[in-house]
């Protein structure tokens, strides 16, 4: 699948760009250089909680010590509901 458009095509079928951004990330380009990005639902709130636990300082404190082996990770499906 085609995932970079030129700002013309972008313009022509953006409907379609938008539809076929929920799978991929679309780059668009003027004059070969990358402008935008159009990223799908999904994919853009994966991000943002990505950066969110990224900035909060008690995450970062706990993956420092699961990545020190300071720290094991319980499998959800063993967890009593």
């Amino acid at each position: 699948m085609k995932t970079t458009y030129s700002v013309t095509e972008a313009q022509a079928d953006f409907p379609g760009l938008v539809r076929r951004s929920a799978d991929a990330i679309a780059t668009i380009e003027r004059h070969g250089v990358v402008q935008a990005y159009v990223i799908g639902r999904e994919r853009m709130e994966a991000i943002a909680e990505t950066l969110e636990l990224l900035a909060n300082p008690e995450f970062g404190r706990t993956l420092a010590q699961y990545r020190s082996g300071r720290l094991r990770m319980k499998s959800l499906a063993s967890a009593h509901v």
